[in-house]
């Protein structure tokens, strides 16, 4: 090939490489794990169409939920990379900063209100700038729902039901700890593997927010639910490294959509519960309420050690405690 060949032919290439570059310039990426129908893929979706709607031509918001583009690790690093734009962790965001973690101490919160005051407090005092130290921005706390046990043996009504109990959770060594001292054995694992653990029997249950329960179909691999409401799961709206790259008006909108789906995703969440709980007893899933005055007894060591061990744990556990109704 002549050299003026050579160059035509790298003036095209570049050429095609920038116009496909430029036609994805304009896609902000939001991607989670939840699977179609849970509470995390309404809300990305309601998310991105009420954004959608006011974002300048030529951008907009495209969801991709179900792990397609990687686990809530993965997506973390990718947050950080640019690579994906926006994502919804939950409890993986105790690996960001370990003060995160104190959602994962089971009965921390007392009710819905209790978290709505947290939002006010705790949230933008504490937790925000701590991601903000690590890179990370987040645009609003959001909810996954109370978080129930599952699992494949009998109704878990005490502490005592979950005595050898396999049962998997996230990588979180704070609800580890808090189902080690119910007796259960708590086994960490990326929720992409749960759903064939449970049906090989691998473990014999787990715990998550009815609507994961429901959208998963962990009915097909489970016989019992026990109403445990352990846990407050908060879902958090996270931007990454290329948010402020995108111009001020598509960063407002963004952040001003974050706050108004949180209304939406709310209401959203007690609504699914409702109807998927139903569905779920009528496909044959076993249902049965809790007494949790044991799990409250044993968690209060757990809580304590954190507020021991956790930099920041103290003054994080009083101000959670103070803002209770």
């Amino acid at each position: 090939m002549n050299t003026f060949k050579r160059i035509k032919t790298g003036i095209l290439a570049s050429g095609l490489a920038l116009l496909a570059h430029n036609a994805v310039a304009d896609e902000i990426k939001l991607a989670h794990v939840g699977n179609p129908g849970s509470l995390y893929d309404v809300s990305a979706n309601h998310f991105a169409e009420v954004v959608n709607a006011r974002l300048p031509e030529g951008w907009s918001v495209e969801t991709y939920g179900a792990s397609q583009l990687g686990d809530d690790q993965e997506l973390l690093q990718k947050l950080r990379l640019g690579t994906v734009d926006l994502a919804l962790p939950s409890s993986v965001m105790s690996s960001v900063d370990e003060r995160f973690g104190v959602f994962e101490l089971p009965y921390i919160t007392k009710s819905r209100a209790h978290v709505d005051a947290l939002r006010e407090t705790v949230l933008p005092e504490i937790l925000v700038p701590a991601a903000s130290d690590k890179g990370y921005e987040v645009l609003s706390m959001w909810e996954s729902g109370y978080r129930h046990m599952t699992n494949s043996k009998r109704p878990i009504a005490s502490p005592e039901d979950l005595v050898g109990i396999k049962i998997r959770m996230s990588k979180s060594p704070w609800r580890v700890a808090a189902f080690e001292s119910y007796g259960a054995n708590p086994t960490p694992m990326a929720f992409s593997e749960v759903f064939v653990a449970l049906q090989t029997g691998v473990v014999d249950g787990q715990e998550n927010p009815i609507s994961i329960i429901y959208a998963t179909r962990f009915n097909e691999v489970q016989k019992y639910l026990s109403l445990s409401g352990h846990i407050y799961a908060p879902v958090y709206l996270v931007a990454g490294s290329s948010l402020g790259k995108f111009p001020e008006e598509v960063q407002t909108i963004l952040r001003e959509g974050a706050e108004e789906t949180l209304a939406w995703n709310l209401a959203k969440s007690q609504e699914l519960e409702a109807e998927q709980l139903k569905l779920l007893q009528d496909a044959g899933m076993e249902v049965n309420e809790v007494d949790t005055t044991g799990f409250v007894e044993a968690t209060r060591a757990v809580q304590n050690a954190f507020a021991e061990n956790v930099e920041g744990g103290r003054v994080l556990i009083d101000a959670v405690r103070a803002a209770a109704p």
